[in-house]
């Protein structure tokens, strides 16, 4: 889904897509969301992003411990000294409660969870569902 909404309306510069942290399963989501958050800023969010969808293993089952998530960076290139640091130390922890807090006062229940111009999209959903609410949105200049 990413890449063709990336392609025909990111890239063209048409609409912004905004990513938010929504870390509801537990303490190993908080720990990739804040590791997620950290990669961020080296500029390697959607690298990270990627990487942790491809390695997760379900529920809270060890895949995404501290250990795990730091050797994920180090896996991406990113510089391990402020890595580490960040991930050990839950620094962009505050970025990603602030996230969880306004899903949650936005009413969102889980993932994926999408809103194009306040319109809520849930659920894993075919390109064409985004295409014609964004189409939409653009024809009616919002």
């Amino acid at each position: 889904m990413k890449p063709e909404i990336v392609k025909e309306y990111v890239d063209t510069g048409k609409v912004q897509l905004v990513y938010k942290q929504y870390p509801f399963l537990g303490q190993e989501s908080t720990w990739a969301a804040v590791a997620a958050e950290c990669a961020a800023d080296q500029g390697k969010f959607w690298e990270y992003h990627d990487l942790l969808f491809e390695r997760q293993q379900g529920e809270n089952q060890g895949a995404f411990t501290k250990d795990k998530l730091i050797g994920f960076g180090k896996e991406l290139g990113l510089d391990t000294t402020k890595f580490d640091k960040c991930v050990n130390e839950d620094q962009t922890a505050g970025r990603v409660q602030a996230d969880l807090q306004e899903g949650q006062q936005l009413g969102v229940r889980g993932t994926p969870n999408f809103f194009v111009n306040g319109q809520p999209l849930s659920g894993a959903l075919p390109f064409e569902t985004f295409k014609t609410v964004i189409d939409e949105a653009l024809a009616a200049g919002k």
